[in-house]
């Protein structure tokens, strides 16, 4: 059962991940773009800085549950 745990976490994450990639280089070439006019704050570092912080929590819990599988199988 962990071993589908950790495959469907990962798997997921993965396809969550790629698909707001795009999107979230786009909003990052924007804002490289129009750093001198952000006196309007139309565009937001939040989504991005969330991005980031999602994929390293992401990363984290799928290094130790991959660590926690092969502890429990071996």
């Amino acid at each position: 059962m962990l071993l589908w745990i950790t495959v469907g976490f990962i798997v997921t994450g993965f396809i969550v991940l790629v698909s707001m990639k795009k999107s979230m280089e786009m909003k990052v070439a924007l804002i490289i773009e129009n750093e001198e006019s952000m006196e309007s704050k139309q565009i937001s570092y939040k989504p991005v800085i969330w991005w980031i912080v999602g994929a390293t929590v992401w990363g984290i819990a799928s290094m130790f549950l991959i660590v926690r599988s092969f502890s429990v199988f071996m």
